[in-house]
């Protein structure tokens, strides 16, 4: 079985299949806001999404962090470290990216379980 979450025309914001969540790649509310900022109101909308799946962030399997600079990674990573769950680190990939709109400073997409 699938269940979709958020489902537009172009894509869902989640996908559940068996005991996996896929989460679309979240950006932040405000793009004109900095890269901690940001990356705040994308951890926020994870949050959001994973709850509305059945799960949380204890169960994230994956991160792949895209960057807009990579100059801002320790800015990024002290919002990220602040609000990972200690104990349950997940895998994690971070690159530079361009990002769909010039002023959206992080996306993040993740993968996780269901408990």
């Amino acid at each position: 079985m699938i269940k979709r979450i958020q489902g537009g025309p172009r894509m869902s914001q989640a996908v559940v299949h068996g005991q996996l969540v896929y989460l679309a790649g979240q950006v932040g509310d405000d793009p004109k806001a900095d890269v901690a900022t940001q990356t705040r109101q994308v951890l926020a909308s994870i949050d959001r999404l994973l709850a509305a799946a059945g799960t949380d962030k204890t169960q994230i399997l994956r991160a792949n962090i895209f960057l807009k600079d990579i100059g801002n990674f320790a800015e990024m990573n002290k919002v990220w470290d602040a609000w990972v769950a200690q104990g349950h680190a997940p895998a994690r990939a971070t690159v530079q990216s361009a990002l769909a709109t010039p002023d959206y400073q992080v996306e993040i997409v993740i993968t996780a379980a269901l408990p």
